[in-house]
């Protein structure tokens, strides 16, 4: 099967480390959908507005096909980093890029249609992700308020305070940048509260450290 490129994804995540584990629907982060020439037909859209929140079908663009975490061909196991990178589930049971086909899957609130493209909140993906397929979300079909989750709901994101009081300005991307701080985007097996961490986003890159559940903004600096 030939999967074509119908569009990619805009926005501030110009790096890895600080995107959401997983697509939230209450997330302030916008995300354009542009579609490539060839797709950008109006008729295509037709009716899009109705509904309240979409698929999105991707590739983790920044992984090769195939490929483990150590670089060799793919594995039926892999380290998921909120288990501490130390204990080894399969790769279907997780949602790692490290899988024998790199797509991903995301659900998305639609914000608006403007000018032939998409706006939504809350995509879990890089700013250049190539987006393979868009389709709608559907309640009745799509919802199961009953649904387990697993080891995940063990290890699912619990929120940290964040500590403004060393910085002053935040370029306009405060709430943005605090959203992101509050997942906690470290790796699960990350624990000193004297590392600092640095995380690109917009332009911008956030250098912040963690004590206990309180993420600290040491400094915010214009990417040259």
């Amino acid at each position: 099967m030939n999967l074509k490129v119908i569009a990619y994804a805009r926005n501030g995540h110009t790096d890895k480390f600080g995107i959401p584990r997983q697509s939230r629907d209450e997330s302030p982060i916008l995300t354009r959908i542009v579609f490539e020439p060839e797709y950008n037909v109006a008729e295509a859209l037709r009716g899009i507005d109705g509904y309240s929140h979409l698929w999105l079908i991707w590739g983790f663009s920044e992984v090769q096909s195939g490929k483990a975490q150590n670089g060799e061909e793919w594995s039926p196991t892999v380290r998921p980093p909120r288990l501490g990178g130390n204990k080894r589930m399969g790769v279907f049971a997780t949602r790692s890029p490290f899988r024998p086909n790199p797509i991903g899957l995301s659900s998305v609130r639609l914000i608006e249609v403007k000018n032939g493209e998409l706006i939504v909140s809350g995509a879990d993906v890089l700013d250049g992700t190539p987006i393979y397929d868009i389709k709608p979300y559907l309640s009745f079909s799509d919802s199961h308020p009953e649904a387990k989750n697993g080891f995940a709901e063990e290890t699912k994101d619990r929120e940290l305070e964040v500590d403004w009081s060393l910085v002053e300005n935040a370029d306009g991307k405060k709430a943005e940048i605090e959203y992101i701080l509050r997942q906690d985007p470290r790796p699960g097996y990350q624990n000193d509260p004297e590392r600092e961490y640095k995380m690109d986003y917009a332009g911008l890159r956030v250098t912040f450290k963690v004590s206990a559940k309180t993420v600290i903004v040491l400094k915010i600096e214009q990417i040259s």
